[in-house]
């Protein structure tokens, strides 16, 4: 393969439309500002805000960093291209053709960052997996997606953090909460919510027969700061206990675990993995903020259905993917057709075919 000067055309496209998608010049004023803000000597005086600030700074001096790297590893190529045709000689062609489709595959990952748009898109995201139909089965099932997910995150290098853990009588979990501190996750997960289905054969009966259990995946955005989502302290309950779940030595030996309870929508919280009371309050009131944040979205898109009339909108109590390991193997996507015929590495976290068509074809719409 040799790179056509059209291929480089089209590129060097990319690249422009990326600049003005991605809005630089804005991006840059954005950087001044953060930056003179992250030098205040008040800043820490609020750990939350301060911490807010510094990561829109290193997000978007990422961002920056990358489309500036990119358009000068364009122009390198396009002078590497010139010196060949210059002095005609084809040694420079494998490196030519690998910088060409490693700039490519860069391209098409920044392209992913125009499609992340939505408001809360940027945020970390909080993560629950619930068993639903099919008992052990289905809490077996429950386990393996907290596990796909978990591994997705560790190939991203994402920070998570397990805060919730109920686990099955016998086997599996009913259900578990991550909370993942990373720039972009929820954007990222967002449409990963909604009900998955397994079909196997059954290691849990005699007869091994082939069995459907079903686990659905809740995905919210970790609020930040400029998220009006208040609490009033009268209006939340806050219950201490001893954690059962893992979490380390000390977790189990005092009352640690912390469940609130907002008592005007009757919505419950828990976290109990971390070693203190402090940081168990601090993850719960996370929790319920997204949940308080979740519920305001589900009014506000009720009265949208009624002035537009009826939407589907992909998510929870839908069913989004399927994943057959008998009688024969395939994970498929109900929403975006795309299919994959090793659901072991599936299941083992390579969801990027997944992810990536879902954020392709909802930018359609958008």
């Amino acid at each position: 393969m040799s790179v056509e000067p059209s291929q480089l055309d089209d590129l060097t496209q990319k690249v422009k439309d990326l600049h003005k998608k991605l809005d630089i010049g804005s991006l840059k004023s954005q950087v001044s500002k953060l930056e003179k803000v992250s030098t205040s000597p008040d800043l820490w005086q609020d750990e939350n805000h301060a911490r807010s600030v510094l990561q829109e700074l290193s997000q978007a001096q990422q961002t920056i960093k990358d489309v500036t790297e990119l358009e000068k590893s364009v122009s390198d190529l396009r002078s590497l291209l010139s010196i060949q045709k210059e002095i005609k000689d084809t040694s420079l062609s494998p490196e030519i053709n690998t910088l060409y489709l490693k700039l490519l595959s860069q391209v098409e990952k920044l392209e992913l960052k125009t499609y992340l748009s939505g408001q809360y898109d940027h945020l970390g995201a909080i993560l629950s997996v619930h068993s639903g139909q099919g008992g052990t089965e289905a809490m077996d099932w429950a386990s393996m997606l907290l596990r796909m997910y978990t591994r997705y995150c560790e190939s991203q290098d994402w920070k998570y953090q397990l805060v919730s853990q109920s686990d099955g009588e016998e086997a599996g979990i009913k259900s578990a909460t991550i909370i993942i501190s990373a720039p972009y996750s929820y954007g990222y997960l967002k449409n990963e919510a909604g009900t998955h289905r397994l079909v196997r054969l059954s290691p849990f009966n005699a007869d091994n027969l082939r069995q459907t259990s079903f686990a659905a995946v809740e995905i919210l955005p970790v609020m930040d700061d400029t998220v009006d989502a208040r609490i009033k302290p009268e209006d939340i309950r806050s219950d201490f206990f001893r954690s059962s779940g893992p979490g380390g030595q000390n977790v189990n030996k005092v009352n640690s675990a912390v469940r609130i309870k907002h008592l005007p929508t009757g919505i419950v919280v828990e976290c109990q993995t971390q070693r203190s009371q402090v940081q168990n309050r601090e993850s719960a009131m996370r929790m319920l903020k997204a949940r308080l944040w979740k519920l305001e979205e589900q009014k506000r898109r009720e009265e949208m259905s009624r002035i537009k009339g009826k939407h589907h909108v992909p998510g929870w109590g839908h069913q989004i993917r399927s994943y057959v390991l008998h009688p024969y193997k395939q994970v498929k996507d109900v929403r975006t057709k795309v299919e994959s015929s090793d659901p072991d590495s599936v299941l083992d976290g390579e969801l990027t075919p997944f992810i990536e068509a879902e954020l392709k074809q909802l930018s359609k719409f958008h």
